[in-house]
């Protein structure tokens, strides 16, 4: 009976190890969480320069140069417990796949898209007495320095009703027919093995300073470095200018942060986070920074004479010299502080507006009493004419002028011809001189 393709056979036991697959061991993905690595006490003298060291060989992404060969699946065999394993077939992320030994040529296969779907799952195209054992599936990722194995224990067995698979508690175990074909499943799905990144997108290193007294949720941020080169710098003024990491941290896997002069305010709690989205990796490295005073230097030596210290230089009084002190405040800000900024801010607001409505209701009624008065006046007579006989009969209701009413006294008769003239013009008189002259003349 001719066995049919690899390809056919695939299909078909992958279908069948799916419904008999069980949880296994470590497959998954690692915690996204940072976990801490180590935490450790160091301190300086104030004035010197502190390192603090963070370095992992797993955040080097220069050495990352050959994508297609960082990626490995071997499967091994070993007889017994304890016993000697060989290797039967592994596989590179580019495709290539090697089979140790002649006669398993053409009879062990792994998938060619393993490294695409997850399944580096092993197919034995007819068992034999001499397959039983323990094999092991192991990946490697070189450049994530990752190791992860599978174990699956096989059994070969003439009855077919004894073929089947369970779980002992600690690996998965396989009975098969001899001379059926048989498939160990290894199943690992995790984007590190499955996809390809730009490493230098997925990498991250920052470091976080906690003052005395603060915890580390309100840790302030000092720099964020990233593996593309951009380099932010944050934490306070006094300190922002003196922390330092190398330009080729990524390079070399060396991110320590260098503290130049120390400060005793520098005192507190550094964290060094190293974040490898791609290899899953996140590290945390915790120091605890103590300043010390600076190491007095040895008094001066006194200038040989006859001991009575007249040409010497004489030193600083010890009683005027006093220690340094330092006395860090916190002052926590909750977020009623936010909502109280909020408030002051919104009852400016709301008076701004409410002047601004007293303005323009101002203006306006102002504006509407000007003209209700000019309404007014021009409603009296909207559209009449003038009537010339109202103003020739007001003039003839008022009383004429008589100059007869005015009695005034006057001294003489001169002064009263006077007056009348002024008021009065009388028509000019024919007086005859001659006629005047005889009677005065007569007289």
């Amino acid at each position: 009976m001719e066995l049919p393709s690899g390809a056919l056979l695939w299909k078909l036991l992958l279908l069948e190890s799916f419904a008999v697959l069980l949880s296994s061991g470590p497959s998954g993905s690692p915690t996204a969480g940072s976990s801490v690595v180590s935490e450790s006490a160091v301190s300086w003298a104030a004035g010197t320069q502190a390192v603090l060291r963070c370095q992992s060989p797993r955040m080097v992404w220069t050495q990352d140069r050959l994508h297609d060969r960082q990626r490995v699946v071997h499967w091994d065999l070993s007889g017994g417990p304890g016993g000697p394993a060989r290797r039967l077939v592994d596989m590179y992320s580019a495709g290539e796949q090697r089979v140790y030994e002649p006669r398993d040529r053409g009879r062990l296969l792994l998938s060619p898209s393993a490294f695409h779907d997850g399944n580096f799952s092993l197919l034995i195209r007819a068992v034999e007495e001499g397959d039983e054992g323990l094999y092991t599936c192991n990946l490697h990722h070189h450049y994530c320095h990752l190791y992860e194995s599978l174990a699956v224990r096989l059994e070969v067995t003439d009855d077919p009703q004894a073929a089947r698979a369970f779980w002992d508690g600690e690996k998965e175990v396989l009975a098969a027919v001899r001379g059926a074909p048989a498939l160990l499943t290894c199943v690992n799905r995790a984007h590190v093995w499955t996809d390809r990144h730009l490493e230098e997108a997925q990498q991250v290193a920052h470091w976080d300073r906690q003052p005395p007294g603060v915890p580390h949720d309100r840790a302030d941020r000092l720099l964020d470095l990233y593996a593309s080169g951009e380099r932010r710098a944050y934490g306070p003024p006094f300190l922002r200018d003196r922390v330092a990491v190398g330009a080729d941290a990524f390079a070399r896997g060396d991110f320590s942060l260098s503290i130049d002069p120390l400060e005793p305010a520098d005192e507190g709690t550094y964290s060094c986070h190293l974040h490898h989205h791609y290899c899953g990796l996140h590290e945390r490295r915790v120091f605890h920074l103590r300043v010390t005073e600076p190491a007095a230097g040895p008094p001066p030596r006194a200038s040989p004479g006859n001991g009575s210290g007249h040409g010497s230089v004489p030193g600083p009084d010890p009683t005027l010299a006093r220690g340094r002190s330092v006395i860090n405040v916190i002052v926590p800000e909750g977020r009623a502080h936010f909502f109280q900024q909020l408030g002051y801010v919104l009852a400016t607001l709301l008076l701004f507006i409410l002047l601004l409505i007293t303005v323009v209701l101002a203006t306006r009624q102002r504006r509407r009493g000007g003209y209700e008065y000019s309404d007014k006046k021009s409603a009296k007579a909207p559209g009449k004419d003038v009537n010339l006989a109202e103003f020739a009969a007001a003039k003839e209701d008022q009383a004429p002028y008589r100059s007869d009413d005015i009695q005034l006294d006057y001294k003489n008769n001169i002064l009263k011809e006077r007056a009348e003239l002024a008021h009065s013009p009388l028509p000019a008189k024919s007086i005859d001189l001659d006629k005047e002259f005889r009677k005065e003349y007569c007289k």
